[in-house]
């Protein structure tokens, strides 16, 4: 018979003072969240009799993932990220937002204040070209009337060949795969880049190490992450996930959805190619619109407020 006394009195009051109630300094809010998790915490040790070894071990993987900066990729490939997504449609679908283009994770590598172009970026800065297949993608940012959105901010950013990050690969130039492009007066925008690698997490790393243990895989498929945004618009955070690849839906952090495939159709055309400023070598095109959905009040226009680096 599993032994249970969390509801008994001593430990209810031991619940109180270890979330704040017992004051009145600090964050309410914080200690209505913080009152919650400790009484699952203990419910979840009682009724699955979790023993010292686990418990310590568990604190062990934590503070290892902590000290590696993996809290970002664990949480995603535990599914939680896109579970806030899934919330979030469900509120939409509960007060009758619909329409747009389905969100999905932003993940762990965005920088803020890429640099700001206007209708065209080059986004790589050429470092890969003696190995990378250059990309141009072009599409055009609609609302849910159908109607183009003139000045919407389209923010990219992607992985290299290696399936890296500028800032968090320090070999790569300062923003590199990064930009920000301002539709024009069609709703139009048009960026030149190189096709992305998949990747996974760190084999040797905390989050793998966790991933393991439950028989699965840290591998994501090839994608480009997007935000979009626009006065009187809702903001938008999406990817686009590249047709063809291996994990395109065995992505360890579930962020492809129908809707957000995109297919990077191969040109082998010497014409073509030395048009878009290139030497007669292959390349590929990626057509993608967005489609906003309407505001429905100011703080819908941002995104949300999540610590990110460079902001």
């Amino acid at each position: 018979m599993t032994l249970k006394i969390s509801h008994t009195p001593e430990v209810q009051a031991l619940l109180k003072e270890a979330a704040g109630f017992n004051n009145d300094q600090g964050s309410p809010r914080l200690k209505q969240l913080m009152f919650r998790l400790i009484t699952d915490v203990y419910k979840f040790i009682e009724e699955l009799e979790v023993t010292e070894d686990e418990f310590w071990l568990a604190v062990d993987r934590l503070n290892k993932i902590g000290a590696q900066s993996e809290f970002g990729l664990l949480l995603p490939g535990l599914s939680l990220e896109h579970f806030m997504d899934l919330l979030q449609d469900a509120k939409d679908e509960q007060v009758g937002l619909t329409g747009g283009t389905p969100r999905t994770i932003e993940g762990p590598l965005y920088v803020a204040n890429s640099p700001l172009s206007d209708g065209y970026a080059r986004m790589d800065d050429g470092s890969e070209d003696h190995l990378a297949t250059p990309l141009f993608i072009e599409g055009t940012i609609y609302n849910t009337d159908g109607k183009p959105v003139p000045g919407a901010i389209v923010d990219l950013w992607q992985a290299n060949i290696n399936g890296t990050y500028s800032y968090f690969d320090e070999s790569q130039s300062l923003y590199n795969l990064r930009r920000r492009i301002k539709t024009d007066a069609d709703g139009r925008y048009r960026a030149r880049s190189i096709i992305p690698s998949g990747y996974g997490v760190n084999p040797e790393g905390p989050t793998q190490e966790c991933l393991s243990a439950l028989g699965r895989h840290g591998q994501r498929p090839a994608h480009i992450h997007v935000f979009v945004s626009a006065p009187d618009h809702r903001h938008l955070t999406t990817q686009i996930n590249l047709a063809g690849d291996k994990y395109l839906w065995d992505d360890f952090a579930y962020a492809t959805r129908n809707g957000l495939v995109g297919e990077a159709k191969l040109v082998n055309n010497v014409e073509a190619s030395k048009a878009n400023g290139l030497d007669g070598r292959e390349f590929a095109e990626l057509k993608f619109d967005f489609v906003l959905q309407p505001a429905v009040s100011p703080e819908a226009e941002n995104r949300s407020q999540r610590p990110r680096v460079g902001q």
